[in-house]
């Protein structure tokens, strides 16, 4: 048995991370990153990136349906699913390899393995611990992530029942699927699936799919999702769900019983947290009910030196959350004062489409904490880009505080309205108000005008569209 001795020492390597193993290497540490299988966690390899690819398969499937209407022609066109797929792992190799370049070259080791905490400074690395390499560090961060969550009495077996780590490797398209979850992952596996031709149902307990985003916003993705010949079952609980052949849901809605037939299901339904089986609660860490690790508004557990960051704290399940975790838990290490994140403004992207964007408060949130709101809508369909484009479904929506004009929050959909996420996160930031983005001069045409446009149309004054006097 060997030893090593760190500065820092970080169990997982998803994107809080090795961000965190990076950002702590700038500040002078030597910084150990156990990681038990491939660098980048389930963001970089069966996660975001990879449903990002496939996802822009789809979009170009889609268009090239539409190619007509811009004088290209097809004799024939056959559509794959396979080589999309393979396309994607192809991405993730190339964004995995630079990672693992960017932690080279930043000092950051890399040790290969299960890893374990023996004591709260203390790592065991292998696969049954028993005469396996230590690592002690001053310090350690858990960023171990999480698993989907299944369904009670229903078993994953990657055939005939999915979840979202074994339909990102499959190359053969579905005939039908039934998609239990209307959340993100749920999402955008639809889409993906019905734009290479199939049968598609999503059916979600809540009242609207993307249930922690505004329900104006999603009811446009819905009808647009509709329109695409996606069944959308909202309001619906599964009751059952039978494998043989083929998988049959039995599911409730309002009260009614109705049975759904399909040839595989997808179950998207949230996440569990990968904190058994690490050593937390032997060193004395602190879980919740649910088995997410308690933490501190800089990341602290409840043993001291010790620190978790992304989706085991269960606090907000993003990649881009975790990173910032991981920044923040590194400099209070590192003895700095950062200040604690805001979990109401971290911005919230489905690439759908069209796209959903969220960042702030929703209308429903912020009437609900009694705030003097304000809004302001655009439509898509008066966006002088997005008619260009040919994508004029959606909407720009900005809540704000009718008192003062602060910023509460901006929801959107539409094409590319994630890449306007920004801009309304700096605007935040700097405390800017509906006013001073009104007044600020966006490029024509662009799909950022609708932003400047919804700041107008909360006082009643967009200039593009026929807007009512100010809703309050």
């Amino acid at each position: 048995m060997s030893e090593q001795t760190f500065d820092l020492a970080i169990l997982g390597g998803g994107p809080g991370g090795y961000v965190a193993a990076i950002r702590a290497s700038q500040l002078g540490m030597r910084v150990a990153l156990v990681e038990r299988d491939a660098v980048g966690g389930v963001c970089l390899n069966w996660g975001c990136i990879p449903a990002k690819a496939l996802i822009r398969g789809a979009e170009v499937v889609n268009q090239s349906r539409g190619a007509s209407e811009f004088g290209v022609e097809f004799d024939a066109m056959h559509i794959a699913l396979g080589p999309n797929v393979e396309r994607s792992r192809r991405v993730v190799d190339r964004i995995v390899g630079g990672v693992e370049t960017l932690l080279a070259a930043n000092g950051v080791t890399v040790i290969r393995g299960a890893g374990r905490l023996v004591a709260p400074t203390r790592i065991a690395v292998g696969a049954d611990q028993v005469g396996a390499d230590e690592i002690v560090a001053s310090n350690v961060v858990v960023a171990t992530g999480a698993h989907a969550r299944g369904l009670p009495g229903v078993v994953i077996d990657g055939e005939r029942v999915l979840e979202s780590h074994t339909a990102l490797a499959r190359r053969d398209l579905p005939r039908s699927i039934v998609i239990v979850g209307g959340g993100c992952v749920g999402v955008e596996f639809a889409y993906v699936y019905r734009a290479y031709g199939a049968q598609v149902t999503i059916v979600e307990h809540q009242p609207h799919l993307l249930a922690d985003m505004d329900g104006e916003v999603a009811s446009v993705l819905e009808e647009s999702f509709r329109r695409s010949g996606i069944e959308v079952v909202t309001g619906a609980r599964v009751e059952q769900l039978e494998v043989a052949d083929g998988v049959r849901a039995t599911i409730s809605v309002e009260g009614a019983m109705r049975e759904i037939e399909a040839e595989h299901a997808l179950i998207a339904i949230g996440i569990e947290p990968n904190s058994s089986g690490v050593g937390l609660e032997e060193a004395g860490v602190r879980l919740d009910r649910h088995g997410f690790i308690e933490v501190d508004a800089q990341g602290r557990t409840s043993v001291p030196h010790v620190y978790a960051i992304g989706d085991v704290t269960g606090l907000l399940p993003l990649a881009h959350v975790a990173s910032a975790q991981g920044v923040l838990a590194v400099e209070t290490i590192a003895g700095r004062d950062p200040a604690p994140l805001n979990y109401d403004w971290m911005p919230k992207a489905v690439y759908a489409r069209p796209q959903v964007a969220g960042i702030g408060l929703t209308e429903a949130a912020a009437r609900q904490r009694g705030l003097d709101v304000a809004v302001g809508r655009f439509p898509w369909r008066a966006n002088g880009k997005a008619i260009v484009l040919g994508e004029t479904d959606g909407l720009v929506k900005l809540v704000t505080n009718g008192s003062t004009g602060e910023l509460l929050g901006c929801h959107m959909v539409g094409g590319e309205v994630t890449e306007l996420l920004g801009e309304i996160g700096v605007a935040h930031t700097l405390e800017s108000t509906a006013a001073e983005i009104a007044s600020t001069v966006h490029a024509h045409p662009s799909l950022t005008e609708a932003l400047k446009e919804a700041a107008l149309a909360v006082a009643g004054e967009a200039i593009h569209f026929a807007t009512p006097r100010p809703s309050r």
